[in-house]
């Protein structure tokens, strides 16, 4: 294993270490299992805006799966027109690992990104950071391929200036994942510029007065209004 390969490592943890404590301080900090944390993530007020995007990106998956001719039609490559940075988010060019993966990265942060950023905004968030990721690359650092990580990516970015205050993850923590893509850019990994393009869009909403970290509300527990009586002993 060489050394570029060690850091881009140690870049992803740095990115989704602290991106997994983000997600389980909007369970209330509660470490359960993934079953339990989902129900907590996606119950009432259901977050429609991530609900469609996730299901967007489940249906392009479908789509791919199908006709994997989509994919050269829609992926960054070279001499491709300006739109591409924007298509090459709806397909995954590694096949079904990387598909596992973001699918499962978008389920978990776009519910958390709605809350903390807004119905609006999160998808903003999510679509600034994703082009201006495929457009670096596209420019040159990587001109072919495609899939959206690199705009969950922006998304973590952005909710690391959110969580900062809050002492679930930690700050100094948090600080990893902006540093994570600063190194990542260094390298030419388009996942850097997702990261910091948040981590921007993140610091401006913030300056704009957009309310920051408000943790889930626990669920409510039904009460018996008439418990039975004792019986007397």
């Amino acid at each position: 294993m060489t050394l570029h390969t060690v850091i881009l490592y140690g870049c992803a943890a740095a990115v989704v270490l602290p991106g997994v404590r983000i997600v389980q301080a909007d369970a209330d900090g509660r470490r359960v299992s993934p079953a339990a944390l989902l129900r907590v993530l996606w119950r009432r007020p259901v977050p429609w805006t991530a609900a469609a995007m996730v299901a967007v990106m489940t249906a392009m998956a479908v789509v791919q799966t199908a006709a994997p001719s989509v994919v050269d039609h829609l992926q960054r490559e070279p001499g491709a027109p300006w739109w591409r940075a924007v298509t090459a988010l709806l397909v995954q060019t590694s096949g079904w690992v990387q598909l596992a993966f973001n699918s499962a990265a978008l389920i978990a942060i776009a519910p958390v990104a709605q809350r903390v950023l807004g119905p609006v905004r999160m998808p903003l968030v999510f679509l600034a950071s994703g082009v201006a990721a495929q457009a670096v690359s596209m420019a040159g650092w990587s001109p072919t391929g495609g899939g959206d990580s690199v705009a969950v990516c922006g998304l973590i970015g952005a909710l690391s200036i959110s969580h900062a205050r809050h002492p679930g993850p930690g700050p100094t923590r948090l600080l990893l994942i902006p540093a994570a893509g600063l190194v990542l850019c260094v390298l030419g990994n388009n996942h850097g510029v997702g990261v910091l393009a948040g981590f921007v869009l993140g610091a401006v909403l913030a300056a704009c007065g957009r309310p920051g970290y408000r943790p889930l509300p626990p669920p409510k527990t039904s009460v018996d209004a008439n418990p039975p009586a004792q019986r007397p002993t």
